[in-house]
Parts: C-alpha cells; structure tokens; sequence
C-alpha cells in the first residue's frame, strides 16, 4: 500500500513510517499542506494520513482541497491528530477525513487501525 503521511513533526513521520514500513508499505512524506496536496497528486497514495495542526494550510483545508480533486476523491484520509476536544473529530469529518486517529498513536494498533480504514474504502 502506498501510504502519503502529512506531518510536519519530524519525530512523528519518523514513528508513523517506521511502523508502516515495518508491515511492508511504502510511504511518502510532506511537511505542510501545499506540499501534501502536490505529493498527493504525483505520488497517487492508496491512503492519505493527515496532521490537522500544520503550517501554510491546517489539515481541514488540505483535506477540503484533496476532495475537491477528482483524482483523489475515493483515496481515503484519515485524520491523525493532538485534537481531541469534542468537536474535533466531527469537524475532522466534515472536511473530508474518513478516520479520526489521536495521538499519540499506539503503535501496537496504529497500523492495523489505518489497514482496516482502506479496506473498507470509501
């Protein structure tokens, strides 16, 4: 599976890539949410694991702009964030995440948790 990890946290892209990696997916980073959306459409991502706190761009607007691209309507994205007060989730979802995942992450269930949103599409 190729997995488009939007992060701007260096320590965890790093933990995300090395769990994902380790199951034996490929994955490609951006650093911020102009560069996510460019990587996304070069890079043609099975999924689409998206920082809602990043700089230039929050995570809602780059999920907002993913959507209204018709070559990355049907890729999954799933939020993976700090956020967890109420609302975050459901806004989360209203800007086009299908999955909501906070951090910080487990990683003994992290990579199941992201195969089991792919599986089920969109």
């Amino acid at each position: 599976m190729n997995v488009l990890v939007i992060e701007d946290n260096e320590q965890g892209l790093y933990l995300v890539r090395l769990l994902l990696e380790s199951r034996g997916h490929q994955v490609f980073g951006a650093r911020d949410g102009p560069e996510g959306i460019a990587a996304a459409q070069e890079s043609a991502p099975d999924v689409i694991l998206l920082d809602i706190q990043l700089p230039h761009m929050d995570g809602h607007a780059v999920a907002r702009a993913l959507r209204a691209l018709p070559s990355l309507n049907s890729v999954p994205i799933i939020a993976v964030t700090s956020y967890a007060m109420g609302g975050d989730r459901a806004e989360a979802l209203a800007a086009g995440c299908d999955a909501y995942i906070e951090k910080p992450i487990d990683p003994d269930t992290f990579v199941t948790q992201v195969e089991r949103v792919v599986s089920a599409g969109r």
